[in-house]
């Protein structure tokens, strides 16, 4: 008996050298924690179990027979973050490059599978060069084995994948599906095809970080949702993450202790600019609303005319979807619809409120916005909203024109509860557009038209460039001052708490895709 715990022991030793002290040595110069180090960091301590970790690879061609690693690149298992159970894996460079091989990517889906079976998040570590060739086709299933799983736990469990090296080909598309992408800034990349194939195809010279770095899937393409200047840092954004998420769809987020006092927020007086054509930044508006130092933005350097990101209101989470006057007026594109409506959805899948802030003069107009599909896309934000049950309260802090009005949670579309500042326009366009068009032929037959123009301006701003209409109609539940904002969303946030909506029964809607 003690030779065979002796040799446990040191098949446990050897797997947690991974592929060696030498390799070791060589992630450590890269700035990049181990698999090990990172699965240690960001679990609670002395909380991580293990599974998996005599598993060896099956391949006996090309000298595999003679090269195996206790663990076949990846550690796997479950622990605690903040006392709450997750499921981890975290893919080991050192051991080859951490090719996904058969029984490692077994490793993850069996690790996939309890987390469904008990229904608790799933955290996925990736630093892997793709595909171990050697293996072929069953390298290949082991990926579509782990996307299918991808496919089963969304909307059921909380998903969340950190980029924290290299991730390339196939290997792409199972963070793709996850809810939350995480990537550290020059050291991860992301691409189907790398800059060798892309250079051989195309002809274009691109390096790896400019093909697929932390920055480009930021800006550019809105692959990834929050970056990291480290990998200490990335695992730390996943804490602040997760503890804005419940633990499945069965659940709601656990609150925070908060103490109510007054919630009167007079820094709200005054954001608003005296003229409808001046910016101001959204980011105070939230501030001014939500708990302290609480809110945690998601996407922040894609499609900035919107913002988007979780928050506390009253130590209970919510989201927030918000136009940004800052940037193109705060006007909705392509790119901020699917920025939106995708954040709505997943807000809609695990039970968090949603809280949309409006201050939006339409869509963006152009070629380029129709050619690249802004019907389309627009009709995503507009589905993924008129879709969401949870509850779901607006606030109009100045502009709401046209089918944009409609798109941002209106009452129309199901919302059930509409504020508006006394700031608030609500109308089909802007005073100067609208009088243009209605009044043209006493405008063409003035003595001076400008002046016309500019006295049919102010009758049309009288009658619509304010909520009172909206008002009237039952379309806005109530005109508030901006400094109750707060203390009016606790209240109704706290009324819609146990809303329940009954849907026609059907397999699944059709999103326009």
């Amino acid at each position: 008996m003690s030779n065979i715990k002796k040799q446990l022991e040191e098949k446990i030793a050897q797997a947690h050298l991974g592929g060696g002290e030498a390799r070791i040595k060589k992630q450590h110069e890269k700035h990049k924690l181990t698999a090990r180090e990172r699965v240690n960091y960001l679990l609670d301590d002395g909380s991580f179990e293990e599974m998996g970790i005599l598993v060896t690879h099956r391949t006996t061609e090309f000298g595999m027979d003679k090269q195996k690693f206790y663990g076949d690149g990846v550690v796997t298992g479950y622990g605690t973050i903040q006392g709450r159970l997750v499921y981890v894996y975290a893919q080991d460079f050192t051991v080859f490059g951490g090719a996904l091989s058969e029984t490692h990517a077994e490793k993850i889906c069996k690790v996939m599978d309890h987390a469904l079976k008990v229904g608790a998040p799933i955290i996925g570590l990736n630093d892997s060069g793709g595909a171990r060739i050697q293996e072929g086709v069953r390298s290949l299933g082991g990926y579509a084995d782990i996307f299918y799983r991808n496919v089963q736990a969304s909307g059921v469990i909380p998903q969340i994948s950190a980029i924290m090296g290299p991730c390339a080909g196939g290997a792409v598309y199972s963070p793709a599906m996850t809810d939350f992408t995480l990537m550290v800034q020059d050291s991860s990349y992301m691409f189907v095809t790398g800059p060798n194939v892309v250079k051989t195809v195309t002809n274009e010279t691109v390096t790896s970080e400019e093909l697929g770095g932390a920055r480009t899937h930021a800006n550019k393409s809105g692959v990834t949702h929050v970056t990291a200047s480290n990998d200490v840092v990335c695992l730390e954004q996943i804490k602040q993450l997760l503890s804005y998420l419940p633990q499945n769809n069965k659940v709601k987020t656990e609150a925070i202790s908060y103490e109510l006092n007054d919630e009167v927020r007079e820094e709200l007086e005054g954001i608003i600019p005296d003229s409808a054509n001046k910016p101001y930044d959204m980011h105070t508006v939230i501030s001014g609303i939500i708990d302290k130092d609480s809110f945690f933005e998601i996407h922040k350097d894609y499609a900035d005319n919107i913002i988007v990101g979780f928050a506390r209101l009253g130590g209970k989470s919510i989201g927030i979807v918000a136009n940004q006057p800052m940037s193109l007026a705060g006007v909705l594109d392509v790119d901020s619809s699917k920025k939106a409506a995708r954040f709505t959805r997943f807000c809609d899948a695990f039970n968090i409120p949603l809280l949309v802030l409006v201050d939006v003069p339409g869509f963006l107009p152009g070629t380029d916005q129709e050619w690249n599909g802004i019907i389309l896309h627009g009709a995503k934000l507009l589905y993924a909203l008129s879709e969401a049950t949870v509850p779901r309260i607006t606030v109009i802090t100045r502009k709401a024109y046209g089918g944009a009005y409609d798109v941002m949670n209106s009452k129309h579309i199901g919302a059930d509860m509409n504020y508006a500042w006394p700031t608030a326009e609500i109308a089909v366009m802007g005073a100067k557009g609208a009088s243009e068009i209605i009044f043209r032929r006493e405008i063409k037959a003035a003595e001076d038209p400008e002046l016309k123009l500019s006295e049919k301006e102010a009758e049309y701003a009288e009658t619509f460039a304010n909520p009172f209409k909206a008002a009237q109609r039952g379309f806005i539940d109530e005109v508030i001052m901006p400094k109750d904002t707060r203390r009016k969303l606790l209240k109704s946030f706290a009324m819609l708490e146990n809303k329940t909506v009954l849907r026609p029964e059907r397999k699944h809607g059709n999103i326009p895709l």
